[in-house]
């Protein structure tokens, strides 16, 4: 991956953390790693745990940013949520949440999808 889609990587989960933050989430954790599978943020809001997959471009000339988000994808956030729990001994309802962010030299569009996919039913 280039340092450039890195770089806009990162600058995207910052943007999906702060815009949580101002929505009252409590982020538990953020690049969360378990074997093969990486959840870019955990949160918690309303007794539920929330999983965040954040997904940023430049442009949506190719499609939105988060119809990026496959079955593999999907897959693995379930069994990193999975894992996250066991660790921590955690037993709340979890809820999938896609943050799909357009940002370039002119602007900067956030939207948050709640209740994005539910891991099992693809």
């Amino acid at each position: 991956m280039s340092q450039h889609k890195q770089r806009l990587g990162k600058e995207g989960e910052e943007i999906a953390t702060a815009h949580l933050i101002q929505e009252k989430y409590k982020i538990l954790a953020r690049n969360y790693r378990s074997g093969r599978a990486e959840i870019d943020i955990i949160a918690m809001k309303d007794d539920l745990l929330i999983i965040v997959e954040v997904k940023t471009r430049e442009t949506d000339k190719y499609g939105n940013p988060e119809e990026s988000v496959g079955t593999g994808k999907i897959n693995m956030l379930a069994q990193g949520a999975e894992d996250f729990m066991l660790d921590r001994d955690l037993h709340n309802n979890v809820r999938y949440d896609i943050i799909s962010i357009i940002k370039n030299q002119y602007k900067t569009d956030v939207h948050h999808m709640i209740d994005a996919f539910w891991p099992g039913l693809y």
